[in-house]
């Protein structure tokens, strides 16, 4: 680097540049926005304001305080660069101007730094004043030239770059000191400055990658810190060095090419970045093809714009059929694809041939064969498969088919399989066989899209269908189809109506004929002889039948072949039934309430009849003569067609029911009358006409249907009340049977002593009955009130040793007996809460001790010596307290 030198001579004022030429030396590298220089103007009025410009103001801008700036980045050629900056006064617009002149500085050859300059020394302008005018002189400024300072530098450390030095140091003890990044900024510590020498030195390796520059501003101050020297700005730019290799932004670039396409089409652009200066050599990154996999039908099928990445076709030949995707391997390397000084990078770009419309659909065969059933449809007939050789399932492979000839009717569709591009002819209308029994059809096929420009072979591909037609049993059907027949009603039954007949379309089998019978007759009205189909009637037909709808009776009736499989049709044969005039109008409402005053009296009828015009009304009404009684009463009045009015004669009218009969006779021809009784009401009437509540009661009488619901009211009523007698003497009957059969005051149950054994429960039933059989023998003054013995009773034998108490009679089954007793205990409220049948042990009739039931002493009369119950045990402690003992 050349040393720096600043000088400054002593001159008169005099405003303008101080020199005409300024030259200085930069890098070869120049940024955007980087400073370059500092021009020196010389005004004398420091009110003046001083506009600065440049003659190439695209590449050059010069600042309010002198300094140029690079406006764009750039490198500097081997030629010095010069432009023209020019000052003017914006008040007087005199302008003045100076030509600057840029030198590129020398490569650096990585000589030690010793060798290659002296340590270069900035001194700081400074200032004198001049006794003879009376104007103090500006301090003259310049900004010093760049330091350039290579990345990655080796040391030692730390290694001085620059002494910084003012002229009054001779006078004056000065202390410098730098400020800005990379001093007391962070990064912090990377410059330092000898405060007494001003020696500025870096402390460690720099990279460019991090920070590109560094701005510092030196100071000198006296020892009191009282500033002496302006601040000068000093730009320390950290030259690259070609330490970063070149990175692709994807390590597998995919492109795609049409197939076919030509040479120059555009494949894709791969793009590698570096991290050096990308306007030095070192981040110049250059491209190329290493290798390209398969090399059919060229090892050379691309190529790529060493600049920009863009890899385009160069021989022509792409073809899906045959090479689907070639593999190629990119090499991207600085310094402008220096092999031995730049550094390299690889990556892999795939490109993959798209493919074209250039192979048609081609049938397998020139024929196909397919057969059908007669009046089937939906049903696929035949499967034309094709081959292509583009890719499956795409725009270019589907098949397309058309039928060009063949089919006039349009009985046949062709449908495309997607998954496996075959046609299905399909029937889309039934084919009948005594009609047509072959069809031959003429299909063609194509892809959905058109085959590309230049393909020499046809667009469709053309093939044949022959299609047969079976022939199968077909349904009879019955002509017409429904049949209508006007007939009147009335026909009787056993007449002919019509005959309906069915036909077989299959005129090339060999069959007997046709077979009838009847499906739907709703009324039972019809039958059909089975050989001819000859229609009769079985029961008269009747207009005003549920049946028939609208004057239509339908019935439905099945013709049936023998073919194989049996077939058979159906027929509907309307009868649409003439009316004739075989009903008489009846009276309507059957009952009418009226008053036995003569006013307010009038009850309006309406006459009703089943036929239709003109068998229906205009209707007559009248009366009988007989009995003479009723056109004494009543009198008719017609007031339309099909209404009349009923009113008294008379003035009074006795309350009551009155059968009144009316004769109606229709329009039809012959007339049809009948005489129909409406049953009157005649009841006493308020003051608005009505009945009056008690005498509606009266002479509303009651019907027959009411008659009979009071009737089986008071039959039911009976039967609850008999039942409830019956209820109630049976319980009266069981109370009764509950009683025990001793006297109440020798009723001792409340002082017999609990059992340690309670009975068994069901499975302890398996008894003998025999053993409770009632002995033979009885005592006659022992014999009890009639009544039942409680279960609780121990059964009774005879027992000659010892009185025993004979029993009433009872029925002759013991099992009857007990089950009579159970049901009465269980009953009882007082008795003790036995669920089952208490069974005892028998002690045989050798038992010193009789039955319970005969402790009854004060019922016999008789004296007893119970003393013998105290050898029985503890058990019978009490009966012995109670019974033994004397008189006690």
């Amino acid at each position: 680097q050349a040393p720096i030198k600043a000088t400054c001579e002593d001159m008169s004022c005099k405003t303008g540049f101080p020199e005409d030429v300024h030259s200085a030396v930069v890098s070869r590298s120049v940024h955007g926005g980087q400073p370059l220089l500092n021009v020196r103007f010389r005004s004398c009025d420091v009110n003046k304001k001083i506009h600065f410009g440049s003659s190439e103001p695209e590449a050059f801008r010069v600042g309010e305080d002198g300094v140029v700036y690079a406006e764009r980045s750039f490198q500097l050629s081997a030629e010095p660069t010069e432009f023209v900056v020019s000052a003017q006064d914006k008040e007087t617009q005199q302008e003045w101007q100076m030509r600057v002149k840029l030198t590129p500085e020398p490569a650096f050859t990585g000589a030690s730094e010793k060798d290659q300059r002296k340590i270069e020394e900035i001194i700081f302008p400074w200032q004198q004043y001049k006794h003879s005018s009376p104007l103090k002189r500006q301090k003259r400024d310049w900004v010093i030239p760049p330091i350039n300072l290579p990345e990655n530098s080796k040391g030692p450390f730390p290694q001085e770059l620059v002494r910084i030095r003012s002229d009054r140091d001779k006078s004056l003890s000065l202390r410098y000191s730098v400020t800005g990044p990379g001093a007391d900024q962070p990064p912090t510590g990377i410059f330092i400055i000898n405060p007494i020498s001003g020696q500025l030195s870096v402390t460690k390796p720099l990279d460019r990658e991090q920070i590109a520059s560094f701005h510092l501003r030196a100071h000198a101050v006296d020892v009191n810190g009282n500033q002496v020297e302006n601040p000068i700005d000093i730009v320390i730019n950290v030259i690259d060095m070609n330490d970063n290799r070149p990175e692709f932004l994807h390590q597998v670039w995919n492109g795609t090419v049409p197939e076919g396409s030509k040479p120059g089409t555009y494949v894709m652009t791969v793009t590698a970045i570096d991290a050096d200066d990308p306007n030095a050599q070192n981040g110049m990154l250059r491209y190329r093809i290493l290798s390209q996999a398969p090399s059919s039908p060229s090892p050379n099928m691309f190529t790529i714009n060493n600049e920009t990445g863009d890899i385009i076709t160069v021989a022509a030949g792409l073809d899906r059929e045959k090479v689907q995707q070639y593999t190629l391997i990119i090499q991207a390397t600085d310094m402008e694809g220096n092999p031995t000084y730049g550094l390299s990078n690889t990556a892999t770009a795939v490109i993959a041939v798209t493919d074209v419309n250039d192979n048609p659909p081609e049938f397998t065969a020139m024929t196909f064969y397919g057969e059908v059933p007669e009046n089937r449809v939906d049903v696929i007939v035949a499967n034309l498969t094709v081959t292509d050789k583009d890719q499956p399932h795409t725009p270019a492979w589907n098949a397309m088919y058309r039928m060009t000839g063949g089919d006039p009717t349009g009985r046949f569709t062709i449908l495309t399989d997607p998954n496996s591009n075959d046609g299905l002819v399909t029937v889309v209308k039934p084919i009948d066989f005594e009609t047509n029994r072959m069809f031959v059809l003429t299909v063609a096929a194509e892809n959905q899209v058109p085959l590309a420009k230049g393909i020499q072979h046809p667009p469709q591909s053309t093939a044949t269908v022959s299609i047969t037609v079976i022939d199968v049993n077909e349904s009879p059907y019955f002509v017409p189809n429904p049949k209508l027949v006007r007939q009147e009603e009335g026909l009787l039954a056993g007449s002919m109506l019509t005959t309906f007949t069915a036909q077989d379309p299959d005129r090339y089998m060999q069959q007997t004929s046709l077979r009838y019978s009847k499906l739907s007759d709703p009324a039972n009205w019809l039958k059909i002889d089975p050989v001819n189909g000859q229609i009769t009637t079985t029961a008269v037909l009747d207009r005003e039948s549920i049946y028939v709808q609208n004057n239509m009776y339908n019935a439905t009736f099945l013709a049936s072949d023998n073919g194989i499989p049996p077939m058979s049709g159906t027929g509907t044969l309307q009868i649409y039934l003439l009316d004739i005039n075989d009903n008489a109008p009846q009276v309507h409402p059957k009952e009418a309430t009226t008053c036995e005053t003569l006013q307010p009296n009038a009850i309006n009828i309406t006459a009703v009849d089943p036929d239709i015009d003109p068998n229906a009304g205009p209707f007559a009404f009248e009366l009988p003569d007989t009995p003479a009684s009723i056109k004494r009463n009543w009198t008719i009045v017609r007031i339309s067609g099909d209404h009349a009015q009923l009113s008294l004669r008379i003035r009074f009218l006795e309350a009551g029911i009155y059968d009144v009969p009316i004769v109606i006779t229709d329009s039809g021809n012959p007339h049809a009358s009948s005489t129909s009784l409406l049953k009157v009401k005649v009841c006493q009437c308020d003051l608005n006409g009505d009945c009056t509540d008690v005498d509606r009661i009266v002479g509303a009488g009651l019907g027959t249907g009411a008659i009979i619901a009071i009737l089986l009211c008071i039959i039911i009523l009976l039967i609850l009340v008999l039942m409830f007698v019956v209820w109630m003497k049976r319980r009266d009957k069981e109370r009764q049977a509950k009683q025990l059969l001793i006297d109440p005051e020798d009723d001792v149950r409340d002082n017999i002593l609990k059992y340690d054994e309670e009975g068994g429960g069901e499975e302890d039933q398996d008894y003998d009955l025999s053993q409770l059989q009632q002995p033979d023998t009885v005592e006659p003054d022992a014999i009890k009130p009639v009544g039942i013995r409680r279960l609780d009773e121990r059964p009774i034998h005879a027992e000659p040793q010892y009185p025993v108490r004979s029993a009433a009679p009872h029925p002759g089954d013991i099992g009857d007996f007990i089950n009579e007793g159970l049901k009465a205990a269980d009953n009882d409220p007082t008795a003790p809460p036995y669920d089952s049948l208490l069974v005892f042990d028998y002690e045989g009739s050798g038992s010193t001790a009789g039955s319970l039931s005969s402790l009854n002493s004060s019922s016999s009369g008789g004296e007893q010596d119970y003393d013998y119950l105290n050898d029985w045990g503890p058990r019978f402690k009490k009966l012995a307290d109670m019974y033994g003992g004397g008189d006690d």
